[in-house]
């Protein structure tokens, strides 16, 4: 198994080691344990039934996304 060392503060270590559970476990199993590993959206959201209020808040959301980053530009 490869390892990687990783210098975290102080403060990250504590809060790290207060969520330790106290049978031994790993720093490297809490994270795995306490970090999900990356989904795709539509993943997710295949396990919920068609909900046509979320559809409508998305693509608000992201046509308001879109129109504030390609605004128009002055010199």
């Amino acid at each position: 198994m490869a390892t990687k060392t990783i210098t975290i503060t102080l403060e990250a270590y504590t809060r790290l080691k207060q969520l330790k559970k106290d049978d031994g476990e790993s720093f490297s199993d809490l994270i795995i344990r306490i970090i999900p590993e990356r989904r795709k959206l539509s993943d997710i959201l295949s396990n919920y039934e068609p909900n046509d209020d979320l559809a409508m808040s998305i693509k608000s959301a992201s046509e308001e996304n879109r129109s504030s980053t390609l605004g128009e530009i002055s010199f």
